[in-house]
């Protein structure tokens, strides 16, 4: 059925406007970070009796800097985008549905994703710069960086306690470094935590997690259900008629016939046994999504192994990476057991650049569409694009900026959450 593209309305550009200035927000906080990455550190005293800043200074790095934004970055924001533009909206779409309407879910799928992933590492990347300032803890190889002077040690001795047992025995502060290149130098003090495995950490889980909520890679789970002496509840599919019951009929589907509502009736109450609620996804999908895990243990295990970082530092620095990633995604998608794969949909219009105290929520009956468009007539993806009843932004329960009222993702959402 031929549908009236100007029905799909054109988000508002209050919605638009808020939603650039998220991007900006994100930049910001990059830049933040950028910012005090050229800022000299604290010089933490150390020993030069210290074994375990007794390193060699290995030049190059197994992954340098630049690999390592190529891997956590430009691949994730990569794969994002090609996931959105060949695997949305998915199977539950009509194949009749406009065009217009297909490349809208596309888009707002494609940005979430990729503005969970910039959140994910600007605030990873931030907060690492900004403690490595702090704390200016040294690094396995700062006496190979630094170059200290034997000869006056005493000079610039800052603790002498240990100098009953050994002259040498006392804590010196970086004065002491002959090393000419300060970059060189300023860097060693940047141990805790460690950028790298915080920044592939932020950006690969946040990967791992945007393909399993696409493809539905999760641990079959069971919904709670109360109680019941029913034994049917686990038992073999020998013993009932039915596995699941028959499909439930929308108001847009023919009508059953008189059997069939018969039929539908006498299961709609059927028990589905515990067993047939759930399955494991196929292990090749669970393979593919594993790998940018590999990648963030691969890095991160470099610069161990390249002398960087201390253990701590790079395990504290993956447990940042872990956080920022899993708050990233749930900031901008649903749940991967429940969510059907979808990101949460747009603010409303109204509601685009904050809400007051009483108001429950970022989404109202107001829509996205602009206040001229209120009267227009929403648009069914999963039927082809035909026109509903209603302003259109009374279809709430979809995610985007499509102006749809999505009823046929909502019942997908329920049935994959099973």
């Amino acid at each position: 059925m031929p549908v009236n593209i100007q029905a799909l309305g054109l988000p508002s550009k209050r919605l638009v406007l808020s939603y650039v200035f998220d991007w900006i927000v994100i930049i910001v906080i990059a830049a933040v970070g950028a910012a005090w990455n050229d800022i000299t550190p604290y010089h933490r005293p150390f020993s030069l009796l210290d074994l375990s800043i007794s390193y060699p200074h290995t030049d190059p790095e197994t992954i340098p800097t630049w690999l390592m934004v190529v891997i956590g970055l430009v691949a994730p924001a990569a794969i994002i985008f090609f996931v959105c533009l060949i695997f949305v909206p998915g199977p539950t779409a009509s194949p009749s549905t406009p065009k217009t309407l297909i490349w809208r879910r596309k888009f707002w799928e494609c940005n979430t994703g990729w503005m969970g992933l910039a959140l994910s590492l600007a605030t990873a990347f931030m907060l690492t710069q900004g403690m490595k300032l702090i704390f200016g803890k040294p690094r396995p190889d700062l006496l190979s960086r630094c170059q200290p002077d034997y000869e006056n040690v005493q000079r610039y001795t800052t603790g002498g306690y240990g100098q009953d047992i050994s002259a040498r025995w006392v804590l010196v502060t970086s004065e002491i470094c002959q090393q000419t290149d300060m970059d060189i130098l300023n860097d060693g003090f940047k141990s805790f935590p460690s950028g790298h495995a915080s920044f592939t950490w932020a950006g690969l889980l946040y990967l791992f997690l945007f393909l399993c909520s696409k493809f539905a890679i999760a641990i079959p789970f069971l919904p709670p259900r109360p109680y019941s002496p029913n034994p049917a509840h686990t038992a073999l599919e020998r013993e009932q008629r039915l596995s699941f019951p028959l499909p439930l009929y929308n108001n847009h589907s023919a009508k059953p016939s008189t059997a069939s509502s018969t039929l539908a009736t006498n299961t709609e109450n059927s028990v589905v046994p515990i067993r047939n609620q759930a399955a494991a996804p196929p292990n090749y999908i669970l393979v593919l999504a594993l790998v940018p895990l590999g990648a963030a243990i691969y890095i991160t295990a470099s610069r161990f192994f390249d002398f960087r970082h201390h253990g701590f530092d790079l395990i504290f620095g993956s447990l940042m990476g872990i956080v920022c990633a899993w708050f990233a995604f749930r900031w901008y998608h649903l749940p991967i057991r429940q969510g059907a794969g979808w990101a949460w949909g747009a603010r409303s219009r109204d509601r685009a650049w904050g809400i007051g105290v009483g108001v429950g929520s970022y989404v109202g009956p107001e829509g996205w569409g602009s206040k001229k468009d209120e009267g227009s007539r929403g648009v069914d993806v999963e039927e082809g694009g035909m026109a509903q009843t209603g302003p259109v932004g009374a279809g709430l329960s979809g995610p985007g900026l499509d102006g749809a009222r999505d009823s046929g993702f909502a019942a997908e959402d329920g049935r994959r959450a099973v």
